[in-house]
């Protein structure tokens, strides 16, 4: 196993609408927040693509991951995921190919079979209930439209085969550990919403087969992580993020709610033990709580990469905690106090 300074983190975005702001706004936090881990040192920046939530500007992921691929220099920009099933897998390598040849090495295409949206949503997406359980087809599909074309090949990825980009696994259960195992493909797991499933890592390993991908496994683990100056404000701040659940929770998918002083006015106790079940692997703190929390979770779950997930109310307050968490990678020090952050041109 690595030490701990050597495993990379990298982010996992979803482009947050705040209570009161709007999806422009979002999208500029977005860019000075990929800039921000750039400079830092994050190895990717990964957004997710989700439909018709209220909080959630990231559903048009490939338009987005260009914007900021074209706002960065260095930084791997990609997908946490697409979720294939809501399209033809033409148009995901057309987009990604695209991606590649525009951003050279720098493209990341992570994949995710759940529809990332309701029912409803779904069947707006012309989404076949059934396609899910047709993933590993459509991944095979897609995969040939990335390989170099056959001479006699009717239909083409232009572009977009031929091109080296690289395609990840993403799950919340066993299903995709197996599947990226069997394939030979890197695989991260969801543990910012899923942390009872954190077994599926240990079965990817056990499972891998070596493939021209990758001739080891490599496992990615996401985790919520909120980090401030002290246990206080980190808990504070974390009562955006118990909001965000717990709006899911009753149904609602609010906007990102401010932190609240106390969380007993909010939710009864079985939402808050519901909240608190889908959040279990979060860690919240201090410096050295967090780094403390980190280096178990990875210990534990023999991570070769974190995802770091954080829902903050306010920019500068996620901007701080990412230069926490950077600092506490190389060593026991407090991150210094709020460098010069970069800012969306």
């Amino acid at each position: 196993m690595k030490p701990f300074s050597e495993i990379p983190f990298s982010v996992l975005d979803l482009a947050p609408i705040a209570q009161g702001r709007t999806a422009a706004d979002a999208f500029r936090n977005t860019v000075a927040l990929a800039r921000h881990v750039e400079a830092l040192g994050y190895k990717r920046f990964w957004l997710a693509e989700h439909h018709n939530i209220n909080g959630i500007a990231s559903s048009a992921t490939a338009v987005l991951i260009g914007h900021v691929a074209a706002h960065t220099r260095t930084i791997r920009v990609g997908s946490g995921g697409v979720m294939l099933p809501n399209h033809a897998p033409l148009i995901i390598a057309e987009q990604f190919g695209t991606l590649e040849t525009l951003f050279p090495g720098r493209i990341d295409l992570g994949l995710g079979r759940a529809p990332g949206s309701d029912g409803l949503t779904q069947r707006a997406l012309r989404r076949d209930a059934r396609s899910g359980l047709e993933f590993p087809a459509l991944l095979d599909e897609l995969r040939a439209f990335l390989r170099p074309a056959h001479p006699t090949q009717a239909v083409r990825a232009i572009p977009g085969e031929g091109l080296d980009i690289p395609i990840w696994l993403l799950g919340s259960s066993d299903y995709s550990a197996r599947l990226a195992a069997e394939l030979g493909l890197p695989f991260s797991f969801a543990g910012h919403f899923s942390p009872d499933g954190m077994a599926a890592m240990q079965l990817y390993r056990h499972l891998f087969k070596p493939s021209e991908t990758l001739d080891k496994p490599y496992a990615m683990i996401g985790v919520p992580v909120i980090a401030a100056d002290t246990d206080e404000a980190a808990r504070r701040q974390a009562t955006t993020q118990e909001q965000k659940f717990l709006s899911l929770i009753r149904g609602r998918r609010l906007q990102l709610q401010p932190p609240v002083e106390d969380m007993s006015t909010v939710w009864n106790d079985w939402e808050k033990a519901a909240v608190q079940q889908k959040l279990g692997a979060a860690i919240v703190g201090s410096p050295e709580t967090v780094k403390r929390e980190l280096q178990a979770l990875v210990a534990r779950t023999q991570a070769d990469e974190v995802m770091i997930v954080s829902d903050f109310y306010e920019l500068d307050d996620r901007l701080r905690s990412y230069e926490i968490l950077a600092a506490i990678k190389q060593s026991d020090s407090v991150a210094p106090d709020h460098p010069d952050r970069a800012v969306a041109q």
